[in-house]
């Protein structure tokens, strides 16, 4: 028999950390898809927030390069966000 090592009493909270760069600072609208930076998805908040920050740090020299935490597991489970529309 395998083991599993996956721990099941913590939901599983997907984040994607992905930038580029922004065609204006006012905006979301990226110059080129193509140059999308994918970071990459991490299973917590505070991991996709390390991997955020240090992307970010990479490119401070350049204004209009932006990083983003988009949270994966509200996309994928609507109720999350109807749940937190009502409280």
């Amino acid at each position: 028999m395998s083991e599993d090592n996956t721990d099941t009493t913590a939901p599983q909270l997907l984040h994607l950390v992905f930038g580029g760069e922004l065609v204006s600072l006012d905006g979301t609208e990226f110059r080129d898809l193509d140059k999308l930076d994918i970071v990459g998805i991490f299973p917590s908040y505070a991991e996709a927030h390390t991997a955020w920050k240090a992307s970010a740090q990479k490119t401070v020299d350049n204004a209009q390069m932006r990083y983003f935490i988009v949270h994966m597991h509200r996309l994928l489970d609507p109720r999350t966000i109807a749940a937190q529309a009502k409280s």
